[in-house]
């Protein structure tokens, strides 16, 4: 639903975006200002609006009076033991009259048939925003005021959702309660759990709209496109390179750093690269887990079984076997690495002539 811009007559000076309530602009301004007039008397914690001091203060609460009378569990607001009460009852009273759905609790229920009506009655004050849940619109409003009101014990880091202080807590603590029904594997968060399933569904639900690749996992079809659209948006602010992917870049800033984070246990050698260490293990196990599917060689490393494949076992449509090409000159080699060789003997040769 839009408001019309007469019915918003507060507008903030700073970038014109206007609001139907003052008290709506005077959150917003503090968003440019980053003024944080609430503070925590327990904690050093300050916050923009009451509304995230209220819901702070509540971290800090040791009495819990309202207790539950089939668990013991306790709560320090009654309307969380009565949202609690219907998780011990197979009861659903709450049915949804489109799809016949049921539901424990009557805002469930009305939740839920916003999906049908596409309803978002919870709008942000200082976007275009709008939302189905009211819980949405709280989390969505810290992406403006940079609220981060959830704090971990342990290290002091802090979160603007509490689900998220959670995950982390995990981190600290090595639990992982979601578990995979086919194997023994377990994990920190549900959406990890979700994805893992897809390996033994061979399940690909995200497809490319340019080519007929299929991705089991979001993110790698986000990833995916960009060999599509060239589009390389982590960018190295030492050296000016860029990359498809975060990772690529955490790994290219080590160059310069010097930073090698992966050791090996066995020798005391230590990698840039995650993948590094583990094909170095191989070196003192002798495992060679990469088959050729052609005879019967195997290798510790990948790129050597590819390698392998091309000189051995494949030919170029002149029916030789050397894929890699100078262009410099008209020499072509079994293996990339002889290629690179090569290529230095060009580089050094245009150095000694001029």
């Amino acid at each position: 639903m839009r408001i019309d811009s007469a019915e918003k007559p507060y507008s903030c000076e700073i970038c014109c975006i206007s609001f139907k309530r003052r008290n709506s602009l005077i959150a917003h301004v503090r968003s440019h200002t980053g003024e944080k007039p609430y503070s925590c008397k327990v904690c050093d914690a300050t916050f923009s609006m009451k509304s995230y001091l209220d819901s702070h203060m509540q971290n800090h609460s040791v009495e819990k009076p309202y207790s539950c009378t089939v668990c013991g569990m306790s709560f320090n607001i009654k309307s969380r033991l009565v949202k609690h009460m219907p998780t011990h009852s197979d009861a659903k009273p709450y049915s949804c009259k489109v799809c016949n759905a049921s539901f424990r609790q009557k805002d469930s229920l009305v939740t839920h048939v916003r999906t049908h009506t596409g309803e978002k009655p919870f709008c942000c004050s200082m976007c275009s925003s709008n939302f189905s849940r009211k819980s949405y619109l709280v989390s969505h409003m810290r992406k403006h005021t940079k609220e981060r009101p959830y704090r971990c014990d342990m290290c002091e880091s802090t979160f603007g959702h509490k689900s998220t202080l959670v995950t982390h807590v995990r981190r600290h603590t090595d639990e992982k309660p979601h578990r995979c029904t086919v194997c023994a594997a377990s994990f920190n968060r549900r959406p990890e759990l979700v994805s893992h399933m897809r390996t033994h569904t061979k399940e690909r639900p995200f497809a490319c709209t340019v080519c007929k690749s299929a991705f089991s996992h979001k993110p790698t079809l986000v990833t995916h496109m960009r060999t599509h659209s060239g589009e390389k948006p982590y960018c190295c602010d030492r050296c000016g390179c860029s990359f498809t992917h975060k990772a690529s870049l955490v790994a290219h800033t080590r160059i310069h750093s010097g930073e090698k984070p992966y050791d090996c246990k066995v020798c005391g050698s230590s990698f840039i690269h995650k993948y590094s260490l583990t094909a170095h293990i191989r070196t003192h196990t002798g495992e060679k887990p990469h088959l050729c599917s052609v005879c019967p060689s195997s290798f510790s490393h990948k790129p050597r079984l590819l390698s392998h494949i091309f000189s051995k076992h494949m030919q170029t449509r002149t029916g030789e076997t050397k894929p890699y090409s100078c262009k410099v000159c008209s020499s072509s080699f079994e293996q990339k690495s002889d290629l690179a060789i090569h290529l230095l003997k060009h580089a050094v040769d245009h150095l000694t002539v001029s």
